[in-house]
């Protein structure tokens, strides 16, 4: 196989590898007001992301946080 051919495979890969992880997931509907939505595109641009990807970024984070705080406070003893 030629090397153009091997790339192009390889990014058709890649692709479809990014399609399928897409489809996987999941829908909503989210309402924002003005103010929150230019807040998060300002702050998604700084960070080089899509609006939605600054949104899934941030909750997946908290979520992260959530939980280091949730395992910190059940490995605290009962006085």
């Amino acid at each position: 196989m030629d090397a153009s051919k091997e790339i192009s495979n390889s990014v058709s890969n890649d692709v479809s590898n990014d399609i399928s992880k897409d489809a996987a997931k999941k829908q909503l509907l989210l309402r924002l007001s003005p103010s929150l939505w230019q807040n998060l595109a300002a702050w998604a641009e700084d960070d080089f992301r899509s609006i939605n990807g600054q949104i899934e970024y941030l909750l997946s984070e908290a979520v992260k946080q959530h939980k280091k705080e949730r395992n910190k406070d059940s490995d605290k003893p009962e006085e």
